[in-house]
């Protein structure tokens, strides 16, 4: 499994790369991707659109499952990957590359978990 050290983790499988001008990115884990499966749509949110922690911001489909992308933290939307709108499958290539949302933080959730804290989650999930 593929876990960066320099992004934070959720309990729900969500990535976030804090960037020094208090914006953040998300996206999909390595895990959460392997655990779906081939990606075949992506619902994502508007640019302005309000994320809270812990809510649903959009979902993902896979040949397997319909499932909600929780929001680890509170923010506006700035940008939406729109790449991923047609091409849902690069999540599967490359979890960490193709980031999901870009939001303007609001409210930094502090029960995000560092790389280790993340890896050992999944073990226990397995």
């Amino acid at each position: 499994m593929n876990t960066p050290k320099n992004l934070k983790y959720s309990e729900t499988h969500e990535w976030v790369e804090l960037l020094s001008d208090g914006t953040a990115k998300i996206g999909l884990t390595d895990f959460a991707q392997q655990k779906l499966g081939k990606l075949v749509f992506v619902n994502l949110p508007l640019v302005g659109d309000e994320i809270t922690a812990d809510e649903a911001f959009g979902d993902v489909e896979s040949v397997k499952a319909v499932s909600d992308v929780i929001a680890p933290l509170d923010g506006t939307v700035l940008e939406v990957n729109e790449e991923l709108l047609d091409e849902p499958g690069l999540i599967n290539d490359d979890p960490y590359g193709a980031w999901l949302i870009k939001v303007e933080v609001t409210i930094s959730k502090g029960e995000l978990m560092s790389a280790e804290e993340y890896e050992a989650f999944c073990a226990e999930e397995e």
